[in-house]
This record gives C-alpha cells, sequence and structure tokens, in this order.
C-alpha cells in the first residue's frame, strides 16, 4: 500500500486490496473499494449499505446464506445485519458502495411515518435502485450538491420501498419527533458516558419502549447507534494520524483494545488494515 498505519496498528493487507472514500456528504458515505480475496470478517453496521458490483464476482453471508453478487447486479444491506465480504472469483472484484443513514431514508420515504423498507435478499437487479447508484456513484472525486443529494435519497427511497418484501415492525406507540431527539443527543454526546435514565428522561419514555421504537425509527438499538457514533469520531482521528489509545481516549472507549474490538465487529477489519487501505 502507499501509506503506511501509524505507530501501533496493523499493517497487513493483501497486495492489490484498497478502498476510495468521497468527500463527506450528510448522512451518507460513498466508497469505491477492490479486493483480490477475503475481503471483511463478519460484522454489522447501523446503516444501510447499498453498492453496485463494477467487475468479479462479489461474494457474501447474509442472513443466514450465501450470497453473490456478480457485475450489475446491486447489493441491499439493512442495518444490523451480519455480514462478511470476499471475491467470489480468483480474478477479484471492484464496487461501489453508499452507506446511507437510516434516518436520511425515513426523511425522504414517501410515507416517513412508515416503517423503514427492507429486502431480504441481499442482492437484486432492480433498475431503479441499479440507475441511482449509477447517478450516486458516478463520481466519487467531489461531494453531492446539496440538490443532487435530495435527489438521490428520495430516489433511493422509493426504489427501496418498491421491490421491499416485508418491512421493519412499527410498534403501536412510536413517536418519531422523541426518537429523533435521542438521536441528536446521543451524536452530540458520543464520547460520553449516555444510560438508559438520560434516554428517559430525555423522551419521556420507558427504557423498554426506547428501545423498541428507536429500533423502528432507525434500524438499531440505542446502544449500537452511539457505538458506531464513537466509531465515526475515532476514524476520523485515526484518518489525521492520531493513535489508537488517544484515539480510544478521546471517543468515549475504555482503552485501546475496547476500541479495537468495537472497530472489527462494526467494519469487519482492524483499525491498521482498515487506515492501509485508505491508500
Amino acid at each position: 500500500m502507499k501509506r503506511e498505519a501509524g505507530h501501533g496498528l496493523e499493517r497487513s493487507c493483501a497486495a492489490g486490496d484498497w478502498v476510495r472514500v468521497a468527500p463527506d456528504d450528510p448522512g451518507l458515505e460513498r466508497i469505491e473499494a477492490g479486493f483480490s480475496g477475503p475481503a471483511y470478517a463478519p460484522h454489522r453496521h447501523d446503516t444501510y449499505a447499498i453498492g453496485l458490483t463494477l467487475s468479479g464476482v462479489q461474494a457474501f453471508a447474509y442472513r443466514g446464506a450465501r450470497r453473490a453478487s456478480p457485475a450489475g447486479h446491486a447489493i441491499v444491506l439493512h442495518p444490523d445485519e451480519v455480514h462478511d465480504g470476499e471475491a467470489g472469483t480468483e480474478q477479484g472484484f471492484r464496487y461501489r458502495m453508499i452507506y446511507v443513514e437510516p434516518a436520511a431514508i425515513r426523511a425522504a420515504m414517501a410515507d416517513p411515518g412508515g416503517p423503514l423498507p427492507f429486502v431480504p435478499g441481499g442482492v437484486c437487479r432492480s433498475e431503479g435502485i441499479v440507475q441511482v447508484l449509477s447517478d450516486a456513484l458516478g463520481d466519487l472525486g467531489r461531494p453531492l450538491g446539496a440538490l443532487q443529494r435530495d435527489d438521490v435519497l428520495a430516489r433511493l427511497a422509493d426504489a427501496l420501498a418498491a421491490c421491499a418484501e416485508n418491512a421493519v415492525a412499527r410498534p403501536a406507540r412510536f413517536d418519531g419527533a422523541a426518537m429523533a431527539r435521542l438521536r441528536e443527543l446521543m451524536t452530540d454526546a458520543c464520547d460520553e458516558p449516555v444510560g438508559s435514565a438520560v434516554l428517559e428522561r430525555a423522551s419521556g419514555y420507558d427504557r423498554y419502549s426506547i428501545a423498541r421504537q428507536f429500533r423502528a425509527c432507525f434500524g438499531t438499538s440505542p446502544h449500537r447507534f452511539l457505538v458506531m457514533r464513537r466509531l465515526d469520531r475515532a476514524r476520523r482521528a485515526i484518518r489525521t494520524g492520531t493513535g489508537l489509545a488517544e484515539a480510544a481516549a478521546l471517543c468515549g472507549f475504555a482503552d485501546q483494545s475496547h476500541l479495537t474490538r468495537h472497530f472489527k465487529a462494526a467494519y469487519g477489519i482492524s483499525p491498521g488494515r482498515w487506515l492501509a487501505l485508505q491508500g
């Protein structure tokens, strides 16, 4: 790889494997990557991961079955679903992917009060999804403009709803505004201790109702959401040269091993390999 990982970070990375990250866009992340063999260990994150296989075959385990996405097919992974990734052939594979916060999909849905769209198969050939991915991922060298981002999210929400086979269950009592307040609270205080009592006071609901409602709104639990916001902050720090131990302390983790364990569980690779793949 062109850039070595920082002090204390693992440097093992297969020759030719790489990840290219697009400039930041609010509520979403875009990447292009190529792998010649194993790519990611089993992991899960709190966003939709919606991608387009450009060449080769992208293979992964998802919802109890082995899936394969050849070139031209779309991949749709729901928040909090465990999956891995590897090349399905000796030729390796290349893909582009957009990671979208469930809150952004919900806001763009024709019925924002309805359940999040769920595409259980993991691989699809929906022309609507393929086309919006082609538009959203066509130029990773610059951020999406505000109007383009809104258009991408609206078309993506419509395309997901059109091919969803079932959906996340919606509890009988559903307060989207209260759950949005909790989401903002945890985002702002992600490096501080946040317990159930804090969320109960902020929302007016008991902790079990919060757990059900938050998952229905955002596709993951409050705990997972908080951990992922801490990891977002840690990734930004590591990318700018902060060591793992310091990043852990800055971002609310107990120590370096605590950060590393959560990092692998969320992204399927160690912090060192993730940094090395950036090129």
